[in-house]
């Protein structure tokens, strides 16, 4: 099947490589010329672990290209899906549709014979019915069907994800695509991954739901975890046993600084924002919006209190900047506001991160990067993990010890006990754990 992807960013480069993966013929289209260009040359503008090998491999077969050629790419396709992207609009936090749209009335004015044209951008409920107006409206002869196809990438783990998917939704009102979209995901079949038929309407819907319902699931144990703190609970047996319930499932109850990322802030906006809209207001993820906007602060001022409360002239390491670990994504990450609130408070900030800190250098301003954990912690007050990037999991606390100015270390993410730093002498802070510490041992 020939299949041509609109935008070659994150979602579309990597459903494009893992559909030519799966034996389909696949054009990448891009706008920007560098972007393009790199590609041809291997060179991936993103972090993704396994990205850059399976763009090599499909390349080489020739069932993968990359264009600047949307009139030809879009003649030749069976199925043009439009993977661009929907920022959160200045002034009111609706989705940015204007890429969307855009690219439906290109494709309008190049598809010839019946196309199925998907959208596989996040966006609001009723953006199929807009697109399909727009494509009459500009092209009255094109033979087309416009589809809803959400994806469900994880940053990190997209290709598995797309490979291996819990689901495939498929939004339709034309039942012609229903063929088409079968057969453009018949290989995942051998992994029995239950291809789900909807309308149109309902499979936007879905796609929101599903991250609205996750960042509020975030924002629930994060909660959990601030009440730990106050009453002497340990908020990881608690996520462990209610986890175990299958009704609430373990995933997403990891307490932490916050979420970020590319979808979870700007899709609950956007829902809430739709909601609002259609005078159907949803107060959950209006206040999961509030809650977590306010709690990457306050890890900061976390981080201001285990250090003693006055961290004026202080150095503090920051170890993860992205907003998780195997991306480089920094995208609303927690590491912005937990050193922006270090900054205003008097506090020279180091950084460290395996991937991140080219794009880290864009967004934050006035402090330090570092070649590695031990450069980032040589001489500082504090040591405080914002991303559970796996070269954290096992830090040698001695060799820490002896070149920190303070033995302090305030664990955003939970990944290590508290005895087992103590004992070389740290002071600990974790997530919902006794708020402070004291430090046992030499």
């Amino acid at each position: 099947m020939r299949i041509t992807m609109i935008g070659s960013g994150y979602v579309g480069l990597v459903s494009g490589v893992c559909f030519a993966d799966f034996g389909h013929d696949v054009i990448c289209v891009d706008k920007d010329l560098s972007k393009i260009e790199a590609l041809r040359e291997g060179r991936i503008p993103i972090y993704e672990p396994g990205l850059e090998q399976l763009v090599a491999e499909n390349t080489s077969t020739g069932r993968l290209s990359f264009s600047t050629d949307v009139g030809e790419s879009v003649r030749s396709a069976d199925v043009v899906f439009i993977a661009v992207g929907t920022p959160s609009r200045r002034g009111d936090g609706h989705a940015d549709l204007s890429y969307v749209y855009a690219a439906a009335r290109e494709i309008a004015t190049y598809v010839e014979g019946f196309t199925v044209i998907v959208t596989k951008s996040t966006v609001p409920v009723g953006t199929g019915d807009e697109v399909e107006r727009i494509m009459r409206e500009t092209n009255p002869a094109a033979d087309v069907a416009v589809v809803s196809n959400p994806e469900f990438l994880r940053e990190g783990a997209a290709i598995e994800d797309f490979k291996r998917p819990d689901r495939i939704v498929v939004g339709l009102n034309d039942d012609r695509a229903r063929e088409t979209m079968t057969e453009v995901y018949r290989p995942l079949y051998l992994n029995q991954a239950p291809l789900v038929f909807t309308t149109r309407r309902t499979s936007e819907l879905i796609k929101y739901a599903a991250n609205a319902f996750l960042a509020m699931k975030i924002t629930f144990i994060n909660e959990i975890a601030d009440l730990c703190e106050r009453v002497d609970a340990n908020v990881q047996d608690v996520s462990r046993g209610i986890g175990l319930d299958g009704r609430i499932g373990s995933k997403f109850l990891h307490a932490g600084p916050g979420y970020g990322g590319s979808c979870f802030p700007k899709d609950t906006l956007a829902l809430a924002k739709t909601a609002q809209d259609y005078d159907a207001p949803m107060r959950l993820i209006e206040t999961t919006i509030s809650i977590n906007d306010n709690r990457k602060r306050a890890m900061g001022r976390k981080v201001i209190s285990a250090v003693g409360g006055d961290i004026r002239g202080k150095k503090i390491a920051i170890l993860g900047l992205t907003f998780k670990p195997n991306t480089d994504d920094m995208r609303d990450s927690p590491a912005i506001a937990v050193i922006q609130t270090l900054q205003d408070n008097g506090a020279q900030v180091v950084g460290y991160d395996p991937e991140g800190m080219e794009n880290a250098r864009k967004v934050i301003d006035n402090i330090e990067y570092a070649s590695g954990p031990y450069e980032a912690a040589a001489g500082a007050d504090a040591l405080v993990i914002v991303t559970e990037w796996n070269q954290f999991r096992a830090l040698d606390f001695s060799r820490l010890k002896q070149s920190m100015r303070t033995p302090i270390l305030v664990d955003l993410r939970n990944i290590y006990r508290s005895d087992e730093v103590r004992k070389h002498g740290f002071t600990y802070t974790g997530i919902g754990t006794n708020l402070y510490q004291e430090t046992t041992g030499a």
